[in-house]
């Protein structure tokens, strides 16, 4: 097992910079999550530390090695692609031994690698099986045993869940957060889907524009978003943003949204927003936060309801609010309906403020 240590990465093809010089130190039988839209520099970081593609400026240290010019063959790393890369024409022993038997393992020791790899994964009984005969989800498995066969120092995951459904790719989930708690092998991951990264990672990297936004556990990536950037992209529906201006309201802090909402800000947050009082800023609040009248303090507002989504335990409902539309998650028992007008509350205790000149949450 190793650490991983990316140092002032760049990578530009031609004139594009796709990697724009990112650090990041990754430990020891750490899982870390690299996350982003599209083009972000997720999958080219990973394809750098696997070898497949050249650094352009920068260093890779894997076990405190540098292995800038190591081929991929000799950095002791197994990658898993989002094809699977199954020889169609061999057995499933055949593909998770391939490997093995280029460095000439002897047999008893092929044989023991890859039934210990097959018990792990559940597949024991698919070993004499070809590609063309498995799901989906048995094609991931095989991919990942002929990958754990190895006992690389680190696995690399490159988008592995992405052509199965919805179902499969929740187990999925499971088998690989499973596994890795099993082997405790150092683990990169690359995925655009935030749910695979917020319940796979110990650590989730966000990257954006060749960059990385911010570094942290789920939780604090949720909870504590550093720009506004991450505080859009984490969570599902996604952050409610509205313009408002940090003012004075009986002698509290409160932020105004048009004409139509003041929230009061808690006290103590005085000394971090009162060098913006004043300043238009941007209001940061998550739909779980914005939901149906309860007793307390919130402030409470009436809205007109645009549609709904039903889900069961939870109604997502849609509205427009100062020309903004907004989502809020509330009780099926509210029974919003499309056309009609609720009364909403808005927890300013969970909301955030993002400065709009440098993006940055408050």
């Amino acid at each position: 097992m190793a650490n991983v240590s990316l140092v002032n990465l760049h990578k530009s093809f031609d004139r594009t910079e796709a990697v724009r010089g990112i650090n990041l130190e990754i430990a020891d039988n750490e899982f870390v999550v690299l996350v982003g839209p599209s083009g972000c520099g997720k999958s080219t970081t990973l394809r750098m530390i696997a070898g497949l593609e050249e650094i352009t400026e920068g260093d890779i240290r894997i076990g405190g090695g540098l292995v800038n010019d190591v081929p991929p063959k000799d950095r002791n790393i197994a990658m898993v692609f989002q094809n699977y890369a199954l020889y169609p024409h061999m057995t499933v022993f055949q593909n998770m031994s391939f490997g093995l038997r280029l460095r000439k393992y002897p047999k008893d020791e092929i044989q023991r690698l890859v039934g210990d790899a097959a018990e792990v994964l559940g597949i024991t009984e698919l070993l004499q099986r070809r590609p063309k005969q498995l799901s989906g989800g048995q094609r991931q498995r095989v991919a990942m045993g002929r990958a754990i066969v190895r006992n690389p120092q680190v696995f690399l995951f490159d988008e592995p869940l992405s052509n199965l459904d919805a179902k499969l790719r929740g187990q999925m989930r499971i088998e690989i957060k499973r596994v890795h708690q099993h082997l405790k092998t150092t683990t990169v991951y690359v995925t655009h889907d935030q749910v695979e990264a917020m319940t796979l990672a110990d650590r989730v990297v966000v990257m954006n524009n060749g960059l990385i936004e911010q570094v942290g556990t789920p939780s604090e990536l949720y909870h504590q978003p550093k720009t506004h950037f991450v505080a859009g992209f984490i969570g599902s529906p996604a952050m409610n943003f509205l313009n408002c201006k940090l003012v004075k309201d009986s002698g509290s802090l409160a932020v105004s949204v048009g004409d139509i909402l003041k929230l009061q800000m808690p006290a103590d947050r005085n000394t971090r927003y009162e060098p913006y009082l004043g300043r238009d800023l941007v209001l940061g609040i998550r739909p779980e936060h914005v939901h149906e009248k309860r007793a307390g303090n919130e402030v409470q507002t009436e809205v007109k309801v645009n549609f709904i989504e039903p889900l069961g335990m939870e109604t997502m409902v849609y509205f427009t609010f100062n020309g903004v539309e907004l989502c809020g998650r509330v009780s099926p028992e509210a029974d919003p309906r499309p056309g009609q007008t609720a009364v909403l509350s808005f927890d300013a205790g969970k909301s955030h403020l993002i400065d709009p000149e440098t993006n940055q949450v408050l």
